[in-house]
């Protein structure tokens, strides 16, 4: 049974820094794309930041290039570091996963590509 577990929340001032994890179990970690998704109230889900299998290419949505970076190791944990902080990052994180299928791009910050889903982690960002 394939299960992801983020953790890492809270809260924190604008300009500050937060670092997500999320473990992930139940199935072959290195054939699977990795992302993080966000979603705050009254909005839909989106797309942050997504890592194809052994971490060789990642894409990220335009807002948080520069800011935030994603991660895996080669066993089983993803991570996500986010600096500079700011009120409109503020929403519920997702991890989520699925069997990597050729060719890896910006398709695969679209929550439809993934199956698997962690239960999420809430950021929240003071101004």
């Amino acid at each position: 049974q394939v299960q992801l577990v983020e953790s890492g929340g809270g809260s924190v001032q604008t300009g500050g820094s937060l670092g997500l994890s999320c473990a992930a179990s139940g199935y072959t970690y290195n054939s699977f794309n990795m992302a993080w998704f966000r979603q705050a109230p009254g909005k839909e889900r989106e797309g942050v930041a997504s890592i194809s299998v052994r971490g060789i290419s990642t894409a990220y949505v335009d807002s948080v290039k520069g800011r935030f970076t994603i991660s895996r190791d080669t066993k089983n944990t993803l991570y996500l570091q986010m600096n500079s902080l700011k009120p409109e990052d503020t929403a519920m994180y997702y991890c989520a996963a699925a069997r990597a299928i050729p060719p890896f791009g910006g398709a695969w910050l679209t929550p439809i590509k993934y199956n698997y889903w962690g239960q999420g982690t809430q950021v929240t960002v003071s101004s």
